[in-house]
């Protein structure tokens, strides 16, 4: 789960990470008021999306009048912003953030990410901030300093003071740097996050340190510990068909084919999804309806898949083991006759009650095509298709 820039830098400011004085609006009228609630002679409007990159999206704009602030938070609150990490679809963006402008004389980059390979809370730094870090990564690899921290004992003190030297900062920033560090760490510990990311993490004119944008993102099985960390979820920034997927137990992720999948089983599913590749087409989702599919779960899963416009055909592949193909196939049959469907649809089934469960997709007279292979399945999903469009 990903929250906004502000609430992330208030997560952040709760652990001690200094930040800019700024306030949310949701209007013109408002943000014009949180201008002179934070006083001075320039102020940052900033769109907030699920999204970086957005300067260059045109979601940033630099105020200096109050006119000025109005015409941007008019122009911004309902835009679609296009960011490189967003796709074609874009983001809406309903709420803006202003923030105090800041005499900026240096940007760094810093971030806590989860290294799965080595185990460990890995903190990646640079000092080349303002850039993506894949950026950084291929532009200047030598940049970053990488630090990975023992679970055993957390972050410690001269970790921190390490990499604030080898970011060359002044040893009069040095301690603050400590503060920053240290308080990220535990804000990414504390609350189950999986990334924490500054960038950029300036160095004031007046001599200090700020986070001038902010970044988390926490491990959605985590979330039923923190209540207070999944109140800040905004589903009007999520694909609405993974969040329709995940309010009712399935696991789905949308893609850019045109072969919606209905699997159990997360390897399953990859395993198909890569056939159905080789085989010459392209899975429109990855969709696992998990061990425990009852027939309504099988029908959920049918309208979820067929909610995308792009899906022109669709393989159902089930090995039940906990499962059973009888009910995998009363599902499909029950969704099948209640939907009307369109388009072609290949069944695969293997495991548990499959004479039974292949018995009752003959029986019901409907025009499914049966496989009894994953790759028959895939290769006969992708002629199928080929078939029904002419592509």
């Amino acid at each position: 789960m990903d929250i906004h820039e502000y609430q992330a830098k208030e997560i952040l400011s709760e652990f001690g990470v200094p930040i800019p004085q700024g306030g949310l609006a949701y209007s013109p009228e408002q943000a014009v008021y949180r201008a002179h609630e934070i006083g001075g002679e320039k102020w940052v409007v900033k769109a907030q999306i699920h999204s970086g990159a957005r300067g260059k999206a045109g979601g940033i704009k630099i105020c200096s009048t109050e006119e000025e602030i109005w015409q941007a938070a008019e122009e911004l609150l309902g835009k679609r912003l296009i960011t490189t990490q967003t796709g074609s679809q874009g983001k809406v963006c309903h709420r803006l953030y202003i923030e105090a402008a800041t005499d900026i004389k240096r940007e760094l980059y810093l971030g806590f990410v989860l290294d799965r390979a080595m185990e460990r809370v890995a903190v990646v730094a640079s000092s080349e901030g303002g850039m993506e870090i894949e950026e950084i990564a291929v532009e200047k690899p030598k940049s970053i300093i990488r630090v990975a921290v023992e679970p055993a004992v957390g972050m410690q003190p001269f970790q921190a003071r390490e990499i604030a030297f080898a970011l060359g900062l002044d040893k009069s920033l040095v301690n603050q740097a400590v503060t920053t560090l240290l308080g990220c760490y535990r804000a990414f510990r504390d609350l189950d996050a999986t990334m924490v990311e500054i960038n950029p993490l300036v160095v004031t004119g007046d001599g200090h340190l700020l986070a001038l944008d902010a970044k988390m993102g926490f491990d959605d099985n985590a979330l039923f510990r923190r209540p207070n960390i999944s109140e800040l979820r905004d589903k009007s920034q999520e694909d609405p068909r993974e969040m329709r997927a995940a309010d009712r137990g399935l696991s789905y992720v949308s893609l850019e084919g045109n072969i919606g999948c209905i699997i159990n089983g997360a390897g399953l599913a990859m395993a198909t999804m890569d056939m159905i590749k080789h085989a010459g087409g392209e899975p429109a989702n990855f969709l696992d309806i998990g061990g425990g599919a009852s027939p309504e779960r099988v029908e959920k899963a049918f309208n979820l898949v067929l909610s995308d416009d792009k899906v022109e055909a669709m393989l159902v592949n089930i090995f039940a083991g906990i499962n059973r193909c009888d009910w995998v196939a009363e599902g499909v049959v029950q969704a099948v006759t209640k939907i009307d469907m369109k388009i072609p649809l290949v069944v695969r089934l293997s495991g548990t009650n499959v004479e039974e469960g292949r018995r009752i997709l003959k029986e019901s007279k409907l025009p499914i095509i049966m496989a009894d292979t994953l790759a028959e399945a895939a290769e006969k999903a992708v002629a199928a298709w080929k078939k029904a469009t002419g592509k």
